[in-house]
């Protein structure tokens, strides 16, 4: 069995753990003590891995790093490798998601707050404006989500480098087919009943939480939006809910199975209430056929009462298994679909992010 690598930025520092041929996990200590990683990836694409972090400096502003030694040393632009030219008149205040193109080799994408995209034909080392998005007629009208107003998922198409679709936070699900230079918002289906009776199905406006999709499938994609769950089986013309048998379909991450296209894992949370886990209970769901229908796995998560939520980003799916970490430093993986889960780590800081891969 190939050696696993798993990445975990938390509020203060990013955490790496290794496994060695199927064994268990040991977490190696801090790289970028006190400082915030709310993106990170595993670029498996060349001959040596390359992690890339998006961190955030404090008052010093987020930047980008990378390491192609497994985390042991760290490299940074000489000059910021995110920063918006100066007739924008923004300034970057978070990078959110680092996402390798999986048809153009030195290609990386970036999306940040304050809604933008941003790509890098060197590897993630220094990066230029989609303008096609930042010009687009919507943007201007997009509003904040909590978390800020946050492009946080960017999804390239498998095999089309012209296609692509990303989803910010609340402007909506978007799409691309001529490599960025003009978008589509693709919301239909999809409610919004935070606006006024009679116009909670708007154009644009959703607050979308967390997208995916299996590349043998392209053209299907399943949602998670701030009151919903949705299946797309036609590259986003038009949504299906899937959430109604869940005990909530409220919630933030949202991820497709490595190997099975049409299994999912979600993890509900009480609404808006006080977003925390239904019940009080650490529960993941799983679909094995497209949402159809749910099934709770539990088995090795805690069984006393729990109160920390699962973000966007701290849930992922990987030849290296099924991992998330919560709110409260817990990080917990499954390397059989998540019929049972093992811990990896406790008492981390907050988990951002998780990301695995094989080596």
């Amino acid at each position: 069995m190939r050696d696993a690598l798993l990445a975990i930025g938390t509020r203060k520092g990013l955490f790496l753990a290794r496994s060695s041929g199927g064994g268990p996990f040991e977490v190696e200590p801090v790289r970028f003590s006190t400082i915030g990683v709310h993106a990170v990836t595993i670029d498996t694409r060349g001959p040596v891995p390359r992690i890339l972090a998006g961190i955030e400096y404090g008052h010093f502003g987020p930047s980008v790093m990378w390491s192609d030694d497994l985390g042991e040393t760290w490299q940074e632009a000489r000059q910021a490798p995110i920063a918006f030219p100066e007739e924008t008149g923004a300034s970057l205040t978070r990078v959110w998601q680092l996402q390798p193109s999986p048809t153009e080799p030195d290609v990386v994408w970036a999306g940040v707050e304050p809604g933008a995209l941003f790509r890098s034909e060197d590897g993630g080392v220094t990066f230029s404006l989609v303008e096609g998005l930042w010009n687009h007629p919507h943007r201007s009208q997009w509003q904040p989500g909590g978390g800020g107003l946050c492009l946080h998922t960017v999804l390239p198409h498998p095999n089309d480098p012209k296609s692509m679709a990303i989803a910010v936070s609340t402007g909506g699900f978007y799409r691309s087919t001529d490599g960025g230079v003009s978008w589509e918002a693709a919301n239909r289906g999809i409610r919004a009943p935070f606006f006024p009776e009679g116009s909670q199905y708007p154009e644009f406006g959703q607050c979308v939480h967390k997208v995916d999709r299996h590349p043998s499938r392209p053209e299907r994609f399943f949602l998670q939006h701030h009151f919903g769950v949705y299946r797309s089986d036609d590259a986003g013309g038009t949504w299906t809910s899937i959430g109604d048998a869940l005990p909530s379909d409220f919630g933030f991450p949202l991820a497709v199975h490595p190997d099975r296209p049409d299994t999912l894992y979600v993890f509900p949370l009480r609404a808006d209430e006080d977003r925390t886990p239904v019940d009080h209970r650490s529960r993941v769901y799983r679909s094995d056929d497209a949402g159809g229908t749910w099934q709770a796995l539990t088995a090795g998560l805690p069984e006393e009462p729990v109160h920390a939520a699962v973000l966007r980003d701290a849930m992922h799916a990987s030849g290296a298994g099924v991992f998330f970490g919560t709110r409260d430093g817990e990080v917990y993986g499954s390397r059989n679909d998540g019929d049972s889960w093992f811990p990896v780590a406790r008492h981390l800081p907050d988990v951002l992010v998780v990301r695995g891969a094989l080596l």
